[in-house]
Protein backbone atom coordinates (compact mmCIF):
# COMPACT_ATOMS: atom_id res chain seq x y z
CA UNK A 1 0.00 0.00 0.00
CA UNK A 2 1.27 3.43 -1.10
CA UNK A 3 1.14 5.97 2.01
CA UNK A 4 1.66 9.59 1.54
CA UNK A 5 3.66 9.54 4.65
CA UNK A 6 5.81 6.93 5.75
CA UNK A 7 8.23 6.71 8.57
CA UNK A 8 10.70 4.44 10.22
CA UNK A 9 11.38 3.19 13.38
CA UNK A 10 14.90 4.63 13.33
CA UNK A 11 14.00 7.73 11.76
CA UNK A 12 11.59 8.40 15.13
CA UNK A 13 14.12 7.61 17.54
CA UNK A 14 16.92 9.72 16.08
CA UNK A 15 14.44 12.47 16.68
CA UNK A 16 14.15 11.21 20.23
CA UNK A 17 17.71 11.45 20.99
CA UNK A 18 17.62 15.15 18.80
CA UNK A 19 14.94 16.18 21.04
CA UNK A 20 12.59 16.92 18.23
CA UNK A 21 9.88 14.17 18.45
CA UNK A 22 6.33 15.21 18.71
CA UNK A 23 4.96 12.96 21.73
CA UNK A 24 1.20 13.35 22.24
CA UNK A 25 -1.45 10.76 24.39
CA UNK A 26 -4.24 8.80 22.82
CA UNK A 27 -6.54 11.55 24.18
CA UNK A 28 -4.60 14.20 22.84
CA UNK A 29 -4.45 12.20 19.24
CA UNK A 30 -7.73 12.33 18.89
CA UNK A 31 -8.48 16.23 18.18
CA UNK A 32 -5.45 16.53 16.28
CA UNK A 33 -7.17 13.46 13.98
CA UNK A 34 -10.32 15.19 14.02
CA UNK A 35 -9.14 18.72 13.29
CA UNK A 36 -6.40 17.90 10.89
CA UNK A 37 -6.92 14.83 9.21
CA UNK A 38 -4.60 11.22 9.54
CA UNK A 39 -2.22 12.41 6.86
CA UNK A 40 -1.77 16.05 8.54
CA UNK A 41 -1.44 13.89 12.10
CA UNK A 42 0.62 11.32 10.71
CA UNK A 43 3.30 14.54 9.63
CA UNK A 44 3.10 16.18 12.77
CA UNK A 45 3.31 13.14 15.05
CA UNK A 46 5.96 10.80 15.45
CA UNK A 47 4.92 8.96 18.64
CA UNK A 48 1.09 8.48 20.49
CA UNK A 49 0.95 7.27 23.69
CA UNK A 50 -1.39 4.60 25.59
CA UNK A 51 -2.37 3.31 29.13
CA UNK A 52 -4.23 0.50 31.34
CA UNK A 53 -4.75 0.06 34.47
CA UNK A 54 -6.80 -2.81 35.76
CA UNK A 55 -6.85 -5.78 37.34
CA UNK A 56 -4.98 -8.60 35.08
CA UNK A 57 -5.57 -12.10 36.47
CA UNK A 58 -2.93 -14.12 34.38
CA UNK A 59 0.50 -12.32 36.16
CA UNK A 60 2.95 -13.42 38.28
CA UNK A 61 6.75 -13.59 38.76
CA UNK A 62 9.81 -16.20 38.47
CA UNK A 63 11.85 -15.64 41.38
CA UNK A 64 14.84 -17.00 42.53
CA UNK A 65 15.47 -16.90 46.01
CA UNK A 66 19.26 -17.89 46.30
CA UNK A 67 21.30 -21.33 47.12
CA UNK A 68 21.42 -22.02 51.19
CA UNK A 69 24.07 -24.21 52.49
CA UNK A 70 23.38 -26.97 52.59
CA UNK A 71 21.54 -26.90 49.35
CA UNK A 72 18.05 -27.37 48.98
CA UNK A 73 16.05 -28.46 45.79
CA UNK A 74 12.30 -27.17 47.00
CA UNK A 75 9.77 -29.03 46.35
CA UNK A 76 7.23 -27.25 48.21
CA UNK A 77 8.03 -22.93 48.64
CA UNK A 78 5.21 -20.74 50.25
CA UNK A 79 5.78 -17.16 50.10
CA UNK A 80 3.54 -15.51 53.35
CA UNK A 81 1.59 -18.26 53.28
CA UNK A 82 0.87 -18.19 49.23
CA UNK A 83 1.64 -21.21 47.54
CA UNK A 84 4.43 -20.87 44.71
CA UNK A 85 5.28 -23.19 41.89
CA UNK A 86 8.90 -25.12 42.90
CA UNK A 87 8.51 -27.56 39.76
CA UNK A 88 11.62 -25.38 37.51
CA UNK A 89 14.90 -26.32 38.95
CA UNK A 90 16.16 -25.95 42.62
CA UNK A 91 15.53 -22.31 43.93
CA UNK A 92 13.59 -21.12 40.95
CA UNK A 93 10.14 -20.36 41.54
CA UNK A 94 6.99 -19.00 39.47
CA UNK A 95 4.15 -16.88 41.84
CA UNK A 96 0.97 -16.61 40.03
CA UNK A 97 -1.03 -13.40 40.97
CA UNK A 98 -4.47 -15.18 41.48
CA UNK A 99 -3.29 -17.80 44.30
CA UNK A 100 -4.97 -17.58 47.64
CA UNK A 101 -2.49 -18.10 51.39
CA UNK A 102 -3.52 -20.82 52.43
CA UNK A 103 -3.81 -19.60 55.98
CA UNK A 104 -5.49 -16.05 55.38
CA UNK A 105 -7.82 -15.56 58.55
CA UNK A 106 -10.52 -14.58 56.55
CA UNK A 107 -11.07 -17.69 54.59
CA UNK A 108 -11.01 -19.37 58.07
CA UNK A 109 -14.14 -17.56 59.02
CA UNK A 110 -15.72 -17.15 55.45
CA UNK A 111 -14.42 -20.31 53.25
CA UNK A 112 -13.64 -19.04 49.71
CA UNK A 113 -12.97 -15.58 50.62
CA UNK A 114 -9.23 -14.17 50.40
CA UNK A 115 -7.40 -10.80 51.57
CA UNK A 116 -4.65 -12.37 50.34
CA UNK A 117 -2.49 -13.61 47.82
CA UNK A 118 -0.12 -13.39 45.20
CA UNK A 119 -0.60 -10.24 43.88
CA UNK A 120 -0.26 -8.88 47.09
CA UNK A 121 2.63 -10.81 47.65
CA UNK A 122 4.67 -9.64 44.40
CA UNK A 123 3.39 -5.98 45.70
CA UNK A 124 4.99 -6.43 48.95
CA UNK A 125 8.53 -7.45 47.31
CA UNK A 126 8.02 -4.57 45.04
CA UNK A 127 7.49 -2.18 48.44
CA UNK A 128 10.80 -3.36 49.42
CA UNK A 129 8.77 -5.49 52.15
CA UNK A 130 9.98 -8.60 54.35
CA UNK A 131 8.17 -11.28 53.63
CA UNK A 132 8.60 -15.05 55.19
CA UNK A 133 9.99 -18.03 52.68
CA UNK A 134 9.52 -21.42 53.53
CA UNK A 135 10.01 -24.32 51.46
CA UNK A 136 10.40 -28.08 52.16
CA UNK A 137 12.60 -30.44 49.89
CA UNK A 138 12.69 -34.45 49.91
CA UNK A 139 16.35 -34.48 49.75
CA UNK A 140 19.11 -35.98 47.35
CA UNK A 141 22.42 -36.20 47.70
CA UNK A 142 23.58 -33.00 46.03
CA UNK A 143 20.54 -31.07 47.54
CA UNK A 144 20.73 -32.66 50.87
CA UNK A 145 18.18 -30.44 53.15
CA UNK A 146 14.82 -30.85 53.58
CA UNK A 147 13.55 -27.97 55.11
CA UNK A 148 14.51 -23.87 54.55
CA UNK A 149 12.91 -21.25 56.81
CA UNK A 150 14.19 -17.42 55.70
CA UNK A 151 13.10 -13.68 55.47
CA UNK A 152 13.28 -12.38 52.14
CA UNK A 153 13.09 -8.89 50.72
CA UNK A 154 13.15 -7.89 46.92
CA UNK A 155 16.81 -6.33 47.06
CA UNK A 156 17.98 -10.06 48.62
CA UNK A 157 16.84 -12.13 45.78
CA UNK A 158 19.07 -13.09 42.98
CA UNK A 159 16.71 -13.39 40.48
CA UNK A 160 13.22 -11.20 39.77
CA UNK A 161 11.59 -10.92 36.81
CA UNK A 162 7.33 -10.22 36.54
CA UNK A 163 6.22 -12.63 33.34
CA UNK A 164 2.77 -11.74 32.87
CA UNK A 165 1.10 -14.65 30.58
CA UNK A 166 -2.17 -12.00 29.61
CA UNK A 167 -2.41 -9.00 29.86
CA UNK A 168 -3.73 -5.63 28.13
CA UNK A 169 -6.94 -7.35 26.79
CA UNK A 170 -8.23 -5.91 23.45
CA UNK A 171 -11.73 -4.58 24.45
CA UNK A 172 -14.00 -6.94 27.14
CA UNK A 173 -17.44 -7.95 28.12
CA UNK A 174 -19.72 -5.05 29.82
CA UNK A 175 -21.08 -7.88 32.99
CA UNK A 176 -24.81 -7.46 34.04
CA UNK A 177 -26.29 -10.38 36.12
CA UNK A 178 -29.94 -11.40 34.77
CA UNK A 179 -30.42 -13.78 37.92
CA UNK A 180 -32.15 -13.27 41.24
CA UNK A 181 -29.49 -13.20 42.99
CA UNK A 182 -25.99 -11.12 43.83
CA UNK A 183 -23.05 -12.77 42.14
CA UNK A 184 -19.61 -12.49 42.72
CA UNK A 185 -17.27 -12.15 39.80
CA UNK A 186 -13.59 -11.30 38.21
CA UNK A 187 -15.79 -8.18 36.78
CA UNK A 188 -16.61 -7.38 40.43
CA UNK A 189 -19.93 -7.66 42.49
CA UNK A 190 -23.34 -7.86 40.16
CA UNK A 191 -26.57 -7.21 41.52
CA UNK A 192 -29.55 -9.11 40.58
CA UNK A 193 -31.89 -8.32 37.60
CA UNK A 194 -29.21 -5.87 36.06
CA UNK A 195 -28.80 -4.07 38.80
CA UNK A 196 -25.85 -2.63 37.96
CA UNK A 197 -23.10 -2.95 34.74
CA UNK A 198 -19.48 -3.73 35.18
CA UNK A 199 -16.96 -2.83 32.89
CA UNK A 200 -12.98 -2.89 31.53
CA UNK A 201 -10.07 -1.36 29.85
CA UNK A 202 -9.48 2.41 29.26
CA UNK A 203 -10.91 2.68 26.26
CA UNK A 204 -9.71 5.41 23.82
CA UNK A 205 -6.67 5.45 25.68
CA UNK A 206 -6.07 1.47 25.89
CA UNK A 207 -2.91 0.27 23.78
CA UNK A 208 -4.43 -2.34 21.49
CA UNK A 209 -7.56 -0.08 21.18
CA UNK A 210 -5.13 2.16 19.31
CA UNK A 211 -3.36 -0.50 17.10
CA UNK A 212 -6.23 -2.65 16.48
CA UNK A 213 -4.25 -4.84 13.95
CA UNK A 214 -0.58 -5.08 16.19
CA UNK A 215 1.29 -3.47 13.49
CA UNK A 216 3.81 -1.43 15.14
CA UNK A 217 4.04 -3.76 18.43
CA UNK A 218 5.38 -7.77 18.40
CA UNK A 219 8.35 -9.83 20.16
CA UNK A 220 10.53 -6.96 22.03
CA UNK A 221 8.72 -4.00 21.73
CA UNK A 222 9.72 -2.04 24.71
CA UNK A 223 6.95 -0.78 26.79
CA UNK A 224 5.95 0.59 30.44
CA UNK A 225 5.23 -1.87 32.70
CA UNK A 226 4.25 -1.58 36.70
CA UNK A 227 6.31 1.68 36.47
CA UNK A 228 9.55 0.60 34.84
CA UNK A 229 10.24 -0.47 31.14
CA UNK A 230 9.38 -3.90 30.10
CA UNK A 231 9.21 -6.07 27.37
CA UNK A 232 5.97 -7.54 25.18
CA UNK A 233 7.55 -11.17 24.84
CA UNK A 234 4.72 -12.63 22.90
CA UNK A 235 0.85 -12.81 22.52
CA UNK A 236 -0.86 -13.75 25.22
CA UNK A 237 -2.92 -17.01 25.96
CA UNK A 238 -6.60 -16.53 25.16
CA UNK A 239 -4.84 -14.37 21.55
CA UNK A 240 -8.24 -14.05 19.33
CA UNK A 241 -7.68 -11.55 16.67
CA UNK A 242 -10.52 -13.08 14.76
CA UNK A 243 -13.88 -11.15 15.85
CA UNK A 244 -16.27 -8.81 14.91
CA UNK A 245 -14.72 -5.41 14.30
CA UNK A 246 -16.22 -1.64 13.52
CA UNK A 247 -14.75 -0.20 10.13
CA UNK A 248 -11.86 1.36 12.09
CA UNK A 249 -10.74 -1.80 13.45
CA UNK A 250 -11.59 -2.19 16.66
CA UNK A 251 -13.24 -5.29 17.94
CA UNK A 252 -16.80 -5.61 19.42
CA UNK A 253 -15.67 -8.03 22.10
CA UNK A 254 -12.40 -9.65 23.46
CA UNK A 255 -9.85 -9.79 20.76
CA UNK A 256 -5.96 -9.66 21.33
CA UNK A 257 -3.62 -9.93 24.58
CA UNK A 258 -0.14 -9.68 25.03
CA UNK A 259 2.18 -11.43 27.00
CA UNK A 260 4.76 -8.95 28.75
CA UNK A 261 7.73 -8.97 30.74
CA UNK A 262 9.72 -6.85 33.09
CA UNK A 263 12.39 -6.65 35.76
CA UNK A 264 10.61 -6.32 39.22
CA UNK A 265 13.08 -4.91 41.10
CA UNK A 266 12.98 -1.86 38.70
CA UNK A 267 8.96 -1.59 39.19
CA UNK A 268 6.62 0.57 41.77
CA UNK A 269 3.86 -0.31 44.19
CA UNK A 270 2.26 2.54 42.13
CA UNK A 271 1.64 0.30 39.80
CA UNK A 272 2.16 -3.24 40.81
CA UNK A 273 -0.80 -3.51 43.16
CA UNK A 274 -2.40 -6.89 44.74
CA UNK A 275 -6.14 -6.66 45.03
CA UNK A 276 -8.90 -8.99 46.50
CA UNK A 277 -12.10 -9.28 44.64
CA UNK A 278 -14.91 -10.14 47.06
CA UNK A 279 -16.68 -13.57 46.47
CA UNK A 280 -13.77 -14.16 43.88
CA UNK A 281 -10.39 -13.98 44.76
CA UNK A 282 -6.52 -12.40 44.77
CA UNK A 283 -5.21 -10.62 41.43
CA UNK A 284 -2.94 -8.22 40.62
CA UNK A 285 -3.52 -4.69 39.09
CA UNK A 286 -0.82 -4.22 36.58
CA UNK A 287 -0.08 -0.93 34.94
CA UNK A 288 0.70 -0.96 31.14
CA UNK A 289 1.29 1.63 28.69
CA UNK A 290 2.67 1.27 24.96
CA UNK A 291 4.30 3.49 22.60
CA UNK A 292 2.55 3.59 18.87
CA UNK A 293 5.04 4.94 16.53
CA UNK A 294 3.38 6.70 13.75
CA UNK A 295 4.64 5.45 10.81
CA UNK A 296 1.92 6.71 7.95
CA UNK A 297 -1.56 8.00 8.22
CA UNK A 298 -3.47 4.69 8.32
CA UNK A 299 -1.96 4.40 12.31
CA UNK A 300 -2.31 7.95 13.00
CA UNK A 301 -5.95 7.45 12.11
CA UNK A 302 -6.39 4.03 14.16
CA UNK A 303 -4.68 6.44 17.11
CA UNK A 304 -7.48 9.13 16.57
CA UNK A 305 -9.72 6.18 17.86
CA UNK A 306 -12.43 8.07 20.20
CA UNK A 307 -14.80 6.08 23.18
CA UNK A 308 -17.66 7.05 20.77
CA UNK A 309 -16.25 5.04 18.37
CA UNK A 310 -15.33 1.68 20.53
CA UNK A 311 -18.23 -0.42 21.08
CA UNK A 312 -18.57 -4.00 23.09
CA UNK A 313 -20.80 -6.17 23.94
CA UNK A 314 -23.50 -6.54 26.99
CA UNK A 315 -22.66 -10.42 28.62
CA UNK A 316 -25.06 -11.87 31.46
CA UNK A 317 -22.50 -13.52 33.76
CA UNK A 318 -25.53 -14.90 35.97
CA UNK A 319 -26.36 -18.05 33.50
CA UNK A 320 -25.11 -17.31 30.16
CA UNK A 321 -21.24 -16.66 30.89
CA UNK A 322 -20.48 -19.47 33.40
CA UNK A 323 -22.54 -22.04 30.92
CA UNK A 324 -20.81 -21.23 28.06
CA UNK A 325 -23.54 -19.30 26.43
CA UNK A 326 -22.43 -16.55 23.61
CA UNK A 327 -25.17 -14.13 23.92
CA UNK A 328 -25.29 -10.77 24.79
CA UNK A 329 -27.87 -8.23 25.01
CA UNK A 330 -26.86 -5.16 22.92
CA UNK A 331 -23.65 -3.18 22.27
CA UNK A 332 -22.66 0.16 23.92
CA UNK A 333 -19.71 2.05 23.06
CA UNK A 334 -17.27 3.27 25.81
CA UNK A 335 -18.43 6.99 25.59
CA UNK A 336 -21.87 5.77 27.29
CA UNK A 337 -20.34 3.47 29.71
CA UNK A 338 -18.28 6.54 30.68
CA UNK A 339 -21.42 8.37 31.51
CA UNK A 340 -22.29 6.33 34.45
CA UNK A 341 -25.50 4.88 33.07
CA UNK A 342 -26.87 2.49 30.08
CA UNK A 343 -29.93 1.45 29.02
CA UNK A 344 -30.38 -2.18 29.17
CA UNK A 345 -33.23 -4.80 28.62
CA UNK A 346 -35.67 -1.15 28.85
CA UNK A 347 -34.30 0.08 31.60
CA UNK A 348 -31.33 2.46 32.76
CA UNK A 349 -28.58 0.72 34.56
CA UNK A 350 -25.61 2.03 36.37
CA UNK A 351 -22.33 1.24 35.22
CA UNK A 352 -19.56 1.06 37.34
CA UNK A 353 -15.38 0.71 36.05
CA UNK A 354 -13.17 -2.24 37.13
CA UNK A 355 -10.28 -0.22 35.55
CA UNK A 356 -8.86 2.41 36.51
CA UNK A 357 -8.94 5.61 33.67
CA UNK A 358 -7.39 8.44 35.86
CA UNK A 359 -4.37 6.04 36.27
CA UNK A 360 -4.65 5.28 32.53
CA UNK A 361 -4.32 8.52 31.53
CA UNK A 362 -1.62 9.19 34.29
CA UNK A 363 0.93 6.37 32.79
CA UNK A 364 0.20 7.60 29.06
CA UNK A 365 1.64 10.98 30.75
CA UNK A 366 4.10 9.64 32.08
CA UNK A 367 5.61 7.55 28.74
CA UNK A 368 5.35 10.50 26.79
CA UNK A 369 7.43 12.18 29.35
CA UNK A 370 9.86 9.47 29.09
CA UNK A 371 10.51 9.83 25.55
CA UNK A 372 10.24 13.54 25.21
CA UNK A 373 13.27 13.86 27.56
CA UNK A 374 15.18 11.02 25.40
CA UNK A 375 14.57 8.31 28.09
CA UNK A 376 12.73 6.14 26.13
CA UNK A 377 13.70 4.62 22.63
CA UNK A 378 11.08 2.89 20.55
CA UNK A 379 11.78 -0.37 19.40
CA UNK A 380 11.60 -2.38 16.30
CA UNK A 381 9.06 -5.74 16.87
CA UNK A 382 11.00 -8.88 16.13
CA UNK A 383 8.27 -10.95 15.02
CA UNK A 384 4.75 -9.35 14.49
CA UNK A 385 1.72 -10.50 16.74
CA UNK A 386 -0.97 -12.62 14.81
CA UNK A 387 -3.56 -10.20 13.35
CA UNK A 388 -6.22 -10.50 10.66
CA UNK A 389 -5.75 -8.47 7.51
CA UNK A 390 -7.53 -4.79 7.83
CA UNK A 391 -9.95 -3.82 5.72
CA UNK A 392 -7.70 -0.95 4.01
CA UNK A 393 -5.50 -3.40 3.18
CA UNK A 394 -7.54 -6.04 1.40
CA UNK A 395 -9.03 -3.36 -0.40
CA UNK A 396 -5.99 -2.38 -1.93
CA UNK A 397 -4.73 -5.61 -2.40
CA UNK A 398 -7.99 -6.09 -4.52
CA UNK A 399 -7.56 -2.35 -6.47
CA UNK A 400 -4.21 -3.58 -7.25
CA UNK A 401 -5.25 -7.30 -8.48
CA UNK A 402 -8.40 -5.49 -10.76
CA UNK A 403 -5.72 -3.21 -12.16
CA UNK A 404 -2.98 -5.88 -13.11
CA UNK A 405 -5.81 -7.72 -14.58
CA UNK A 406 -7.03 -4.27 -17.06
CA UNK A 407 -3.08 -3.95 -17.98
Amino acid sequence: MAYKVEKTIAEINQRIREGKAVVVTAEEMIDIVKTEGPVKAAKEVDVVTTGTFSPMCSSGAFINFGHSVPTIKAHRVWINGVPAYAGLAAVDIYIGATEPSEDDPLNKVYPGEFRYGGGHVIEDLVAGKKLLLRAEAYGTHCYPRKYLEKEITLADLPYAVLCNPRNAYQNYNCAINLSERTIYTYMGVLRPRAGNANYATAGQLSPLMNDPYYRTMGLGTRIFLGGAQGYIVWYGTQHNPDVPRTNKGVPKRPAGTLMVMGNLKEMSPRWIMGVSMLGYGCSLSVGIGVPIPILNEEIASWTGVSDEEIFTQIVDYGYDYPNGIKRNYGEVSYAELRSGSIRVLGKDVPTVPVSSYVRAREIAEILKGWIKEGKFLLSEPQEPIPAPASPSLLNNNQKGAKEAEEE
